[in-house]
This record gives C-alpha cells, sequence and structure tokens, in this order.
C-alpha cells in the first residue's frame, strides 16, 4: 500500500541556521501516529515544511504519491491535508457559523463534513454558533480550530498542540473527539506532551531530538519503555 503520507530525508533551515537533518516520516490511510520530543526538537518544522509553510532545503515529502514538497499551503490544503495550528488562530471577528463556513470545501468525504456533522461532534459550538470567535474560551476555540479543519474535508487531519493549555475536562473532550475521527478511518498526525493519552489513541510514534528521529516505533514498545519517556520527552 502506498502510505498517504511519506517524508523522507527532510532537511530544513531558518535563514542560515539548519534545524531539520533528515527526518523520515510515514503515515498509512487512515492510520493515526504521533511526532514527538521535548520543545525545540523540530516537530512543528517538520509540520511546515508538510504543509508548504517552509521549504524543505533537502529531502522529499509524498502525499498519496505525489510530490508535494514545494507547493504552496493552499495547494497542500486543496490536497487534503488539514493543519490545526499551535494557538488556534481562528478568525475572532467571525461568528463560529462563519469561521466554519470560510473552510468549507467538498473533496468527496463519505459523508463530508457538513456544519450539522461538526455541531454533533461539538453541541458546545451549536450553542455558541451565533459568538464571534473572541468571545469564546479556549476550550471553545480549540473545538472550533479542529471543527474548521474538517470542514475541509480532509483525508491528513495534523494536530500541533490541540490540548495545550486546556483544563482537564476540555482536554478529555479533545481526546475523546480524535478518537471517534481515528474510528472514522480520518488519518491524523498528532503533536502533543501527553504521551500517555496519545499511546492509546495512536498507533505508531517518531520522536525527534534536535532535529533528528531519534527513535521510531509502536505504540506497545513506547508504552514499556519508560527510559523512552525519560530520555527524550521530559516525562
Amino acid at each position: 500500500m502506498t502510505p498517504l503520507l511519506e517524508v523522507v530525508g527532510a532537511e530544513a533551515s531558518y535563514g542560515t541556521l539548519p534545524v531539520l537533518f533528515g527526518v523520515d516520516l510515514a503515515i498509512e490511510p487512515g492510520e493515526a501516529v504521533t511526532l514527538l520530543g521535548r520543545n525545540g526538537m523540530g516537530k512543528t518544522t517538520t509540520v511546515r515544511c508538510i504543509v508548504g509553510l517552509l521549504k524543505a532545503t533537502s529531502g522529499m515529502i509524498r502525499f498519496e504519491g505525489q510530490r508535494i514538497d514545494g507547493w504552496t499551503p493552499d495547494r497542500v490544503g486543496r490536497a487534503g491535508i488539514a493543519l490545526v495550528p499551535e494557538g488556534r488562530r481562528i478568525f475572532p471577528n467571525l461568528s463560529v457559523r462563519e469561521n466554519l463556513f470560510a473552510f468549507a470545501a467538498n473533496r468527496g468525504g463519505v459523508p463530508p463534513w457538513t456544519l450539522e456533522r461538526v455541531y454533533a461532534l461539538f453541541p458546545r459550538l451549536a450553542e455558541r454558533a451565533g459568538n464571534m470567535g473572541l468571545e469564546l474560551s479556549g476550550g471553545e476555540q480549540q473545538m472550533l480550530a479542529i471543527g474548521r479543519a474538517l470542514m475541509t474535508n480532509p483525508k491528513l487531519l495534523i494536530l500541533d498542540e490541540a490540548t495545550e493549555g486546556l483544563a482537564p475536562l476540555l482536554r478529555e473532550e479533545i481526546w475523546r473527539v480524535l478518537a471517534e475521527l481515528s474510528r472514522s478511518g480520518l488519518a491524523i498526525l498528532a503533536i502533543d506532551k501527553y504521551v500517555d493519552r496519545l499511546v492509546k489513541l495512536c498507533g505508531r510514534h517518531t520522536i525527534l531530538e534536535r532535529g533528528r528521529v531519534a527513535w521510531a516505533g509502536a505504540s506497545a514498545e513506547l508504552a514499556a519503555d519508560r527510559g523512552l519517556w525519560e530520555r527524550y520527552l521530559g516525562v
């Protein structure tokens, strides 16, 4: 089977400062995987290369067998990759409904993501449909950011610190939704610090250390080796 997403030997720099050194990553259709590591180890940079916000200086990125390194972010999005960025970045002066409609795109999802389907996933958004983005709590903004990404009907959903700064109950709500999305067959790439939850949600994991792949393996291996958590994740 051709991987849905394949990153091979990706290298990247910010100006003259190299930050990625040959990163490899693969995601099969319908698979949930993680990208782990302490802050500043290259996780977000890898994602920026995937979605076209940063051009890889070397290596190759393929989506559904087609090279996408060098594509613009809007073209990557139209191909079926949706990013829920760190910091949410919703439109503060648009309502919940307008935020969702702004990203609506029919890419042939079965069933397609609609306003009603997002509201069923996040009932709180239905209650706040007429509120401006700036009037939402942090948890509601995160729900909106995920719902907005789903409205593009993606084939791959990338989440960069989706539970960052949320209260425990809201984190649990996000984990519930991600588990439901994974069961539906949506491919997911998750970056988060709650490793104990990620080993339950995702099947495979890649740990970055200073821009290089330090370890890659299955959930059972990661769960059984707490030394990995302490060595590379600070847990």
